[in-house]
């Protein structure tokens, strides 16, 4: 009943008058919504003019901030594009390049001077500016801005016409603008005037890119409609960066300059060269309206006149009112999407100068504690990289204990393998050694002394890379002191003197423990010298070798008696044929040669004997025995004795060596005295990361749920 109530044609109009208010307040939520919105992005735009302000506070850019760069040739109509903006006549002006600097122009929008009366007690003015440079000083007569600018501009660039990479930071405040940050450059130039150097077109050129190179600037081209739109320099620049033409806005000067029955119709409906932003064409103010001082608002009626005139189609969207407006939307949603990536980059930024702040410390109060605390430090590092346990581990080689452990084990161990327990010992060295120890006599046994003799001679052999072992080791002691003070202690970086007081105690210490470690691998090998052990457990008995060769021999000799019976016959007689030959024997020397009995070498067989052979083996066998035996001792106690009398001893003793060197009151003062530039660095470090807090804050301040 009622639903068949509420659907009669009596309740229609109700319905209707219900309709129509649902809709009006509709209506009124979605006018006020925009309004807010648009009144919260407009606020962007003064957002990115105090970010501009902090970082020049500081004098580094260490962030691309969104922003207008204009490009133009000389006389393309730069200035007057944006005095036209402005509205008011501020630039200096004349003929030839006439900005010398680079102009940042920050327009700000106040309330009329009769409301801000009302509200507070502020400037007396309707329009003022102000400079970066001139702090705390208003300039309400606009001819002093110019003044000022020009001034500015000679100060750094020279009286004639010379550039210069300084910006100059100016403020414009009016209630007849709309926010904008526009950046106005020097106009590129071909020949070099007055005192420009021969490469002015090229100092420009650079000069241009490295600010539309910022991917978060927008590029306002300005180009002059009486010139082919194909040559425009600024036009070509900005296709250098920005070749897909997504941050570029082409401004088509001089309309009212075109030749009789020409226009530049086809130019601003981007069918010459289309440009993605957008063309949009302005009339500029002649040298005759300069002169007689014709107003700008005069000069704005008279543009849209003229485009009302000769461009009917496109006035409503070309003129410098337009331009304003199109300039202030591009910024602001330009703003809007560089946002998100400005917030990430100052986190980031704050985070790494934070990190840098902290490496170099709090200026030095205590300096007793101050540097116990070094020492302890770069002593407990010293020894965790011994140890394997330090924070800074290197990836490209082994460092510390690691390197140690690959001498010991590698590069030492590798070398005492590859000596040859009989290289160097030929058979005439060992029948020699034989002969030599049996004296007069022959011997009916191979004699123990001579054993002795070559055995020692081996053994010997294994000093040199025993030696060489220590001195790598501590080599590598010397680099772990460059390793800590690189890497693990960033303090010492502060105090010169004290790192290299630490360095040379360090190094005076490893000095003080070389020759003692040196001594005790020589002792090492010493000990092996003094006493040959045949009865090791390990060492081959020598009647065991001596009948193993025996029955080799005889196995390999079947008639061994009857064979050796003959082979002595025959060195019989060879013997006695050499004694005939003159000259050719010891015993027989020729008549009136003289015999010089030291100097001459028992002659040897080539040949050897059964027996020698034997005497030859037997003694081989037992040398390689028992220098393995020996190799196998020195490898194992040369690494045990680098470790305690040079390793360890450096790093139970280290703090406490630098504490007795050091801690001397007299010293302490010397020691701690900062270098300039970490003194310097720690400064501009902190004034960096004070910017960017105060960055940080005031993006925090965007209200990001009503910009997207």
């Amino acid at each position: 009943m009622i639903c068949d109530l509420w659907n009669s044609s009596r309740l229609q109009p109700i319905k209707a008058v219900i309709r129509r208010y649902r809709l009006r307040r509709t209506f009124a939520a979605v006018s006020v919504c925009v309004h807010f919105r648009q009144a919260e992005m407009e606020t962007l735009i003064p957002i990115i003019n105090r970010l501009q302000e902090v970082f020049l506070t500081v004098g580094a850019e260490v962030l691309q901030l969104p922003q207008i760069v204009v490009v133009g040739t000389q006389s393309s109509g730069k200035s007057s594009v944006l005095e036209s903006l402005v509205g008011r006549d501020f630039l200096p002006r004349g003929s030839g390049i006439v900005t010398r600097r680079p102009l940042v122009l920050q327009l700000v929008n106040v309330p009329p001077l009769e409301e801000r009366k009302r509200t507070e007690n502020g400037i007396k003015a309707e329009e003022w500016g102000t400079f970066l440079h001139c702090k705390n000083q208003i300039f309400a007569d606009f001819s002093e801005i110019r003044k000022e600018i020009e001034e500015e501009t000679a100060r750094t660039s020279g009286d004639n016409k010379g550039i210069s990479p300084d910006p100059i930071h100016v403020k414009i405040f009016s209630p007849h603008v709309l926010n904008l940050t526009l950046v106005d450059l020097p106009g590129i130039t071909k020949v070099p005037v007055g005192d420009q150097p021969e490469d002015i077109e090229a100092q420009v050129q650079e000069m241009i890119l490295s600010f539309i190179s910022n991917p978060n600037s927008l590029i306002l081209s300005v180009s002059p409609a009486n010139s082919d739109l194909a040559t425009c320099d600024a036009l070509k620049l900005a296709r250098e960066v920005d070749p897909d033409g997504r941050r570029t806005l082409l401004v088509v000067s001089k309309l009212d300059l075109m030749d009789a029955g020409t226009d530049a119709l086809e130019v601003l409906l981007g069918r010459v060269i289309p440009v993605r932003l957008g063309i949009i064409g302005v009339i500029n103010r002649s040298q005759h309206d300069i002169n007689t001082q014709k107003s700008l608002a005069d000069s704005a009626r008279d543009e849209q006149a003229f485009l009302q005139r000769h461009y009917p189609s496109l006035a409503s969207r070309c003129g410098s009112r337009y331009l304003a407006r199109t300039l202030s939307r591009l910024l602001m949603h330009h703003i809007r999407d560089c946002l998100p990536e400005l917030k990430t980059r100052v986190t980031v930024l704050s985070a790494q100068y934070q990190a840098r702040l902290s490496s170099y410390g709090q200026p030095v109060e205590d300096h007793s504690a101050t540097f116990l605390q070094i020492v302890t430090k770069f002593a407990a590092d010293y020894c965790s990289t011994i140890e394997g346990t330090a924070r800074y581990i290197q990836t490209s080689e082994l460092c510390g204990g690691a390197r140690i452990c690959y001498i010991f084990h590698e590069t030492f161990g590798r070398t005492l393998q590859s000596i040859d327990p009989l290289g160097g010992l030929s058979e005439l060295d060992i029948l020699t050694a034989i002969r030599n120890a049996t004296g007069p006599r022959p011997a009916l046994f191979v004699p123990e002394i001579s054993f002795e003799l070559l055995v020692k001679r081996q053994i010997k052999r294994l000093e040199e890379p025993s030696l060489r072992c220590v001195e790598l080791v501590h080599e590598e002691l010397q680099r772990i002191i460059q390793h800590c003070s690189s890497y693990s202690t960033q303090e010492l970086l502060r105090f010169p003197k004290l790192h290299e007081s630490i360095v040379e105690v360090v190094t005076g210490l490893l000095r003080k423990r070389l020759p003692i470690t040196n001594e005790m691998v020589h002792n090492l090998v010493a000990i092996e010298l003094a006493y040959i052990n045949t009865k090791h457990p390990d060492f081959m008995d020598a009647a065991q070798v001596s009948a193993s060769v025996n029955s080799q021999q005889a196995e390999t000799l079947p008639d061994g008696g009857k064979r050796w019976k003959n082979e002595k016959a025959t060195e019989e007689r060879a013997a006695g044929d050499k004694g005939k030959a003159p000259g050719s024997s010891f015993s027989s020397p020729t008549k009136g040669q003289a015999i010089n009995l030291l100097d001459t070498a028992v002659p040897v067989s080539r040949r050897l004997s059964a027996r020698e052979q034997r005497d030859c083996e037997v003694i081989q066998r037992l040398i390689k025995s028992y220098f393995l035996i020996v190799r196998k001792s020195i490898q194992d106690s040369v690494p045990k004795t680098v470790m305690h009398f040079l390793v360890n001893f450096v790093k139970e003793h280290l703090q406490s060596e630098l504490v007795g060197q050091l801690y001397k009151q007299p010293l302490l003062q010397g020691l701690l005295i900062e270098s300039l530039d970490t003194a310097q660095q720690r400064t501009e470090v902190a004034h960096m990361l004070e910017a960017l807090q105060k960055a940080s804050h005031i993006i925090s301040e965007i209200r990001e749920t009503h910009l997207w």
